[in-house]
Protein backbone atom coordinates (compact mmCIF):
# COMPACT_ATOMS: atom_id res chain seq x y z
CA UNK A 1 0.00 0.00 0.00
CA UNK A 2 1.40 3.42 -1.34
CA UNK A 3 -0.71 6.28 1.10
CA UNK A 4 0.18 9.92 -0.06
CA UNK A 5 -0.61 12.78 1.76
CA UNK A 6 -0.16 16.86 1.39
CA UNK A 7 2.03 17.82 4.70
CA UNK A 8 3.93 15.66 7.62
CA UNK A 9 1.12 15.03 10.12
CA UNK A 10 -1.58 14.05 7.47
CA UNK A 11 -1.10 10.63 7.43
CA UNK A 12 -1.36 9.27 10.94
CA UNK A 13 -4.86 11.70 10.73
CA UNK A 14 -6.22 10.39 8.03
CA UNK A 15 -4.80 6.88 7.70
CA UNK A 16 -2.95 6.13 10.76
CA UNK A 17 -5.41 3.60 11.35
CA UNK A 18 -5.18 1.33 7.86
CA UNK A 19 -1.07 2.05 7.67
CA UNK A 20 -0.99 0.21 11.16
CA UNK A 21 -3.68 -2.69 9.91
CA UNK A 22 -2.15 -2.86 6.99
CA UNK A 23 1.06 -3.15 8.72
CA UNK A 24 -0.02 -6.18 11.21
CA UNK A 25 -1.68 -7.83 8.74
CA UNK A 26 1.58 -8.88 6.43
CA UNK A 27 1.81 -6.04 3.63
CA UNK A 28 4.17 -3.44 2.92
CA UNK A 29 3.48 0.16 3.60
CA UNK A 30 4.89 3.31 1.95
CA UNK A 31 4.49 6.78 3.00
CA UNK A 32 4.46 9.53 -0.30
CA UNK A 33 4.61 13.26 1.18
CA UNK A 34 4.16 16.28 -1.37
CA UNK A 35 5.86 18.92 1.10
CA UNK A 36 7.99 19.32 3.80
CA UNK A 37 5.06 21.26 5.49
CA UNK A 38 7.44 24.46 5.31
CA UNK A 39 4.38 26.59 6.62
CA UNK A 40 3.22 25.36 9.78
CA UNK A 41 3.34 26.96 12.69
CA UNK A 42 5.48 26.48 15.57
CA UNK A 43 6.02 28.14 19.22
CA UNK A 44 8.47 30.28 19.65
CA UNK A 45 11.71 28.29 21.30
CA UNK A 46 10.15 25.08 20.30
CA UNK A 47 13.18 24.46 16.94
CA UNK A 48 16.47 24.36 18.08
CA UNK A 49 19.49 27.02 16.90
CA UNK A 50 19.42 27.30 12.91
CA UNK A 51 16.68 24.64 13.16
CA UNK A 52 14.79 24.96 9.98
CA UNK A 53 10.82 24.10 10.73
CA UNK A 54 10.81 21.47 7.66
CA UNK A 55 13.63 19.44 8.86
CA UNK A 56 12.05 18.77 12.18
CA UNK A 57 8.54 17.77 10.36
CA UNK A 58 10.61 15.10 8.45
CA UNK A 59 12.46 13.75 11.25
CA UNK A 60 8.64 13.77 13.08
CA UNK A 61 7.40 11.98 9.62
CA UNK A 62 9.88 9.19 10.21
CA UNK A 63 9.33 8.77 13.99
CA UNK A 64 5.57 8.52 12.95
CA UNK A 65 6.12 5.90 10.08
CA UNK A 66 8.17 3.90 12.24
CA UNK A 67 5.24 3.95 14.35
CA UNK A 68 2.94 3.00 12.01
CA UNK A 69 4.42 0.65 9.78
CA UNK A 70 5.70 2.17 7.39
CA UNK A 71 8.90 0.55 5.81
CA UNK A 72 9.63 3.40 3.18
CA UNK A 73 9.27 7.11 3.29
CA UNK A 74 9.65 9.87 0.19
CA UNK A 75 8.90 13.52 -0.35
CA UNK A 76 8.31 14.66 -3.62
CA UNK A 77 10.08 17.88 -3.29
CA UNK A 78 7.13 20.18 -3.62
CA UNK A 79 6.85 23.20 -0.81
CA UNK A 80 4.03 24.10 1.24
CA UNK A 81 1.47 26.57 -0.73
CA UNK A 82 -0.46 27.38 2.79
CA UNK A 83 -4.38 27.75 3.39
CA UNK A 84 -6.24 28.21 0.56
CA UNK A 85 -6.22 31.99 -0.91
CA UNK A 86 -3.57 32.88 0.78
CA UNK A 87 -0.04 34.24 -1.41
CA UNK A 88 1.81 31.62 -1.01
CA UNK A 89 -0.64 29.57 -2.75
CA UNK A 90 0.98 30.67 -5.97
CA UNK A 91 4.46 30.93 -4.91
CA UNK A 92 7.29 28.70 -7.13
CA UNK A 93 7.76 25.48 -6.18
CA UNK A 94 4.48 24.92 -4.14
CA UNK A 95 2.79 22.07 -5.07
CA UNK A 96 -0.50 23.94 -5.81
CA UNK A 97 1.58 25.02 -8.70
CA UNK A 98 2.62 21.93 -9.72
CA UNK A 99 1.87 20.67 -13.12
CA UNK A 100 -0.26 18.06 -12.27
CA UNK A 101 1.49 15.70 -14.73
CA UNK A 102 4.75 16.21 -14.15
CA UNK A 103 4.15 15.25 -10.36
CA UNK A 104 2.23 12.42 -10.92
CA UNK A 105 4.86 10.94 -12.54
CA UNK A 106 6.96 11.14 -9.95
CA UNK A 107 4.48 9.37 -7.61
CA UNK A 108 3.79 6.90 -10.34
CA UNK A 109 8.18 6.03 -10.54
CA UNK A 110 7.47 5.00 -6.59
CA UNK A 111 4.32 3.00 -7.62
CA UNK A 112 5.73 1.27 -10.36
CA UNK A 113 8.78 0.74 -7.81
CA UNK A 114 6.86 -0.74 -5.29
CA UNK A 115 4.23 -2.45 -7.91
CA UNK A 116 1.76 -1.30 -5.30
CA UNK A 117 -1.85 -2.72 -4.84
CA UNK A 118 -3.91 0.37 -3.31
CA UNK A 119 -3.23 3.85 -3.22
CA UNK A 120 -4.86 5.93 -0.77
CA UNK A 121 -4.88 9.78 -1.71
CA UNK A 122 -7.63 12.38 -0.69
CA UNK A 123 -11.17 13.27 -2.18
CA UNK A 124 -11.79 15.78 -4.92
CA UNK A 125 -12.07 18.95 -2.21
CA UNK A 126 -9.19 17.44 0.10
CA UNK A 127 -11.29 16.98 2.90
CA UNK A 128 -12.07 20.76 3.87
CA UNK A 129 -10.59 22.52 1.21
CA UNK A 130 -6.77 23.03 1.59
CA UNK A 131 -5.32 24.09 -1.74
CA UNK A 132 -2.76 20.56 -1.50
CA UNK A 133 -5.07 18.26 -0.35
CA UNK A 134 -7.12 19.14 -3.02
CA UNK A 135 -3.60 18.73 -5.55
CA UNK A 136 -2.67 15.22 -3.79
CA UNK A 137 -6.40 14.01 -5.45
CA UNK A 138 -5.59 15.23 -8.76
CA UNK A 139 -2.27 14.27 -8.84
CA UNK A 140 -2.76 10.75 -7.00
CA UNK A 141 -5.16 9.74 -9.10
CA UNK A 142 -3.20 10.67 -12.45
CA UNK A 143 -0.04 8.84 -10.89
CA UNK A 144 -2.45 5.65 -10.50
CA UNK A 145 -3.70 5.73 -14.03
CA UNK A 146 -0.39 6.37 -15.02
CA UNK A 147 1.36 3.22 -13.21
CA UNK A 148 -1.53 0.63 -13.42
CA UNK A 149 -2.55 0.66 -9.78
CA UNK A 150 -5.47 -1.14 -9.37
CA UNK A 151 -6.91 -0.15 -6.34
CA UNK A 152 -7.00 3.85 -5.19
CA UNK A 153 -8.99 4.78 -1.87
CA UNK A 154 -10.13 8.55 -1.98
CA UNK A 155 -9.95 9.55 1.69
CA UNK A 156 -12.52 11.94 3.66
CA UNK A 157 -14.45 11.79 6.70
CA UNK A 158 -18.07 10.55 6.92
CA UNK A 159 -19.52 14.38 7.53
CA UNK A 160 -23.37 12.81 9.02
CA UNK A 161 -21.25 11.01 11.39
CA UNK A 162 -19.30 13.70 13.12
CA UNK A 163 -22.31 15.89 13.11
CA UNK A 164 -24.08 12.88 15.07
CA UNK A 165 -21.16 12.68 17.17
CA UNK A 166 -21.52 16.25 17.97
CA UNK A 167 -24.72 16.14 18.79
CA UNK A 168 -24.11 13.13 21.59
CA UNK A 169 -20.94 14.87 22.90
CA UNK A 170 -22.22 18.37 23.23
CA UNK A 171 -24.13 20.11 25.54
CA UNK A 172 -28.27 20.23 24.80
CA UNK A 173 -28.36 23.41 24.41
CA UNK A 174 -24.98 24.19 22.20
CA UNK A 175 -25.60 24.64 18.27
CA UNK A 176 -24.64 22.19 15.51
CA UNK A 177 -20.96 22.76 14.23
CA UNK A 178 -21.10 24.50 11.13
CA UNK A 179 -18.56 22.27 9.35
CA UNK A 180 -18.72 24.41 6.46
CA UNK A 181 -19.37 23.21 2.57
CA UNK A 182 -16.14 21.72 2.01
CA UNK A 183 -15.42 19.31 5.28
CA UNK A 184 -15.40 15.80 4.44
CA UNK A 185 -18.21 13.60 2.05
CA UNK A 186 -22.04 12.88 2.97
CA UNK A 187 -22.26 9.22 4.33
CA UNK A 188 -24.05 7.86 1.25
CA UNK A 189 -21.19 8.78 -0.80
CA UNK A 190 -18.68 6.50 0.76
CA UNK A 191 -18.24 3.14 -0.20
CA UNK A 192 -15.62 1.62 2.48
CA UNK A 193 -15.03 2.23 6.64
CA UNK A 194 -12.68 0.21 8.26
CA UNK A 195 -12.81 -0.63 11.72
CA UNK A 196 -9.46 0.95 13.28
CA UNK A 197 -10.10 0.42 16.82
CA UNK A 198 -7.38 -1.90 17.47
CA UNK A 199 -4.72 0.34 16.30
CA UNK A 200 -5.80 3.81 17.83
CA UNK A 201 -3.18 3.71 20.18
CA UNK A 202 -0.44 3.59 17.40
CA UNK A 203 -2.40 6.67 15.94
CA UNK A 204 -2.33 8.68 19.05
CA UNK A 205 1.75 7.52 19.00
CA UNK A 206 1.98 9.02 15.49
CA UNK A 207 -0.12 12.48 16.25
CA UNK A 208 2.88 12.89 19.14
CA UNK A 209 5.39 12.17 16.86
CA UNK A 210 4.67 15.56 15.41
CA UNK A 211 4.78 17.45 18.15
CA UNK A 212 5.94 20.69 16.29
CA UNK A 213 1.76 20.68 15.29
CA UNK A 214 0.04 18.63 17.60
CA UNK A 215 1.10 19.72 20.99
CA UNK A 216 -0.38 17.94 24.23
CA UNK A 217 -2.50 20.87 24.67
CA UNK A 218 -4.01 20.05 21.56
CA UNK A 219 -7.51 18.69 20.63
CA UNK A 220 -6.15 14.85 19.46
CA UNK A 221 -4.08 14.89 22.54
CA UNK A 222 -6.25 16.22 25.10
CA UNK A 223 -9.50 13.43 24.56
CA UNK A 224 -10.03 11.05 26.82
CA UNK A 225 -9.08 7.82 25.44
CA UNK A 226 -12.87 6.30 25.11
CA UNK A 227 -13.90 9.36 22.87
CA UNK A 228 -10.76 9.39 21.07
CA UNK A 229 -11.44 5.83 19.90
CA UNK A 230 -15.25 6.74 18.99
CA UNK A 231 -13.35 10.04 17.21
CA UNK A 232 -10.97 8.06 15.18
CA UNK A 233 -11.57 4.61 15.43
CA UNK A 234 -13.25 4.74 11.75
CA UNK A 235 -11.82 5.56 9.00
CA UNK A 236 -13.29 6.33 5.52
CA UNK A 237 -12.68 6.30 2.07
CA UNK A 238 -14.59 6.27 -1.39
CA UNK A 239 -12.79 3.97 -3.91
CA UNK A 240 -12.38 4.73 -7.42
CA UNK A 241 -15.04 2.85 -9.73
CA UNK A 242 -17.15 1.88 -6.94
CA UNK A 243 -20.85 2.18 -6.83
CA UNK A 244 -21.49 4.38 -3.65
CA UNK A 245 -23.10 3.00 -0.36
CA UNK A 246 -20.64 1.81 2.51
CA UNK A 247 -19.77 -1.89 1.29
CA UNK A 248 -15.93 -2.53 1.86
CA UNK A 249 -13.99 -2.91 5.22
CA UNK A 250 -10.74 -3.03 4.04
CA UNK A 251 -8.61 -1.94 1.96
CA UNK A 252 -7.47 -5.57 0.83
CA UNK A 253 -10.44 -7.14 0.77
Amino acid sequence: MVTFHAHPDDECIQCGGVMRKAHEQGHRVVLVVATRGELGEVEDGFLGDDEALWERRVKETHEAATILGASRVEFLGYTDSGMMGEPTNDQPGTFWTADVEEAAERLALILRDEAADVLTVYDDHGGYGHPDHIQVHRVGLRAAELAGTPRVYQATMNRDEIMRRSRDFAPEDADPPDLGEDFGTPEAELTTAVDVTPYVTYKRQAMRAHASQISEESFFLTLPDDVFTVAFGTEYFIRVGAPPGIAEADLFD
